[in-house]
């Protein structure tokens, strides 16, 4: 396989990637749905190149976002969960099976959102009343809330992943393996 087209693919996915952050700050909603959007991207490199490729990419996106992005509450979602999620999750159900592995990878959640809600309100002075609702603190509500959304994130990121394989896979592999 050509290196220089490994390379330059994984160049323009952490390209689009960093891109993606970036907008993270300028979109008002983006703080969830881009990190989690720009992980996404991570799963054509894991399916093509495999986890050594998908951990560079992972850590590149994740410097220049803390260095581009406004929005660093993205970035902690990035770095703790949506950017590694897509690597992880493949060796998750590679190695261990249906149910230990849907354990494993809830517990990767509760304890990435876990530490960024820590992280967000004593590193990055996230105000602790943005966990509130109509003055009641409700932050175990929101986790509760966060394991559904991250069920279908899940499952979503399984169906892309299919589709890729389907649609792209053939074509990208044919264009990372010329000469």
């Amino acid at each position: 396989m050509n290196q220089s087209l490994r390379l330059a693919f994984c160049s323009m996915v952490t390209a689009v990637s960093a891109i993606l952050m970036f907008l993270a700050g300028v979109i008002p909603v983006g703080t969830y749905a881009i990190p989690a959007l720009a992980g996404v991207l991570l799963l054509a490199v894991v399916v093509e190149l495999g986890p050594g490729w998908s951990w560079s990419v992972y850590l590149a996106v994740s410097l220049l976002s803390a260095w581009i992005c406004a929005d660093k509450e993205a970035v902690l979602f990035f770095v703790l969960l949506f950017g590694c999620y897509p690597i992880l999750k493949a060796g998750i159900e590679k190695k261990a099976g249906r149910l230990f592995g849907t354990v494993l990878k809830f517990a990767l959640f509760n304890f990435a959102a876990i530490l960024e809600f820590f992280l967000a309100t004593c590193l990055l002075s996230v105000p602790r009343s943005s966990y509130t609702v109509f003055g009641v603190y409700l932050p175990w509500v929101f986790l509760a809330a966060g394991n559904l959304v991250f069920a279908v994130y899940d499952y979503a990121l399984s169906l892309l992943a299919a589709a890729y394989w389907k649609k792209w896979h053939g074509m990208v592999s044919k264009w990372l393996h010329s000469r």
